[in-house]
């Protein structure tokens, strides 16, 4: 299944008021990481209230230690300052890295704006050394703006 055509299922689970937010956050990790073979951890880290820091929310992967990120450290906490999309093609070639597993090559970070205001991020671990295409970056600014409407 191509990124485009999962944009109908994302706007679907975004659209269910069935579910709580958490849900839908959760089951859009869950068809992102189940759809697309090189997405082998998604999640969802939030700002932690006024503090300078992100918390995790809903994701799916293998279960990380990284629940509370600091402004600035690793690839989510750059992009908490920064507001800007960053892609790491290779984890191990960059210094401010926060390893999650062994198995990680590559993530994606992509910020949710809410008002204009930087209030989480999605986050992609991928066990393959550089899968990220700009395709991929304007595929999860649509996730986030999409998720951007329930916040």
């Amino acid at each position: 299944m191509t990124l485009d055509q999962l944009k109908p299922q994302i706007t679907s689970i975004v659209s269910d008021t069935n579910k709580d937010v958490n849900e839908r956050l959760l089951s859009i990790c869950e068809v992102l990481e189940s759809n697309i073979p090189y997405y082998n951890w998604v999640g969802f880290y939030f700002r932690n209230g006024d503090k300078e820091e992100l918390k995790l929310g809903p994701y799916v992967g293998a279960p990380t230690d990284h629940t509370i990120i600091p402004f600035g450290k690793g690839i989510c906490g750059q992009v908490a300052v920064s507001n800007q999309n960053f892609v790491v093609p290779d984890v191990s070639a960059q210094d401010n890295y926060i390893a999650c597993s062994i198995t990680v090559k590559a993530e994606i970070v992509v910020p949710i704006f809410v008002n204009g205001e930087n209030i989480g991020q999605i986050d992609i671990d991928s066990n393959t050394i550089d899968p990220f295409t700009e395709a991929d970056e304007r595929f999860l600014e649509f996730v986030c703006s999409q998720v951007s409407s329930i916040l």
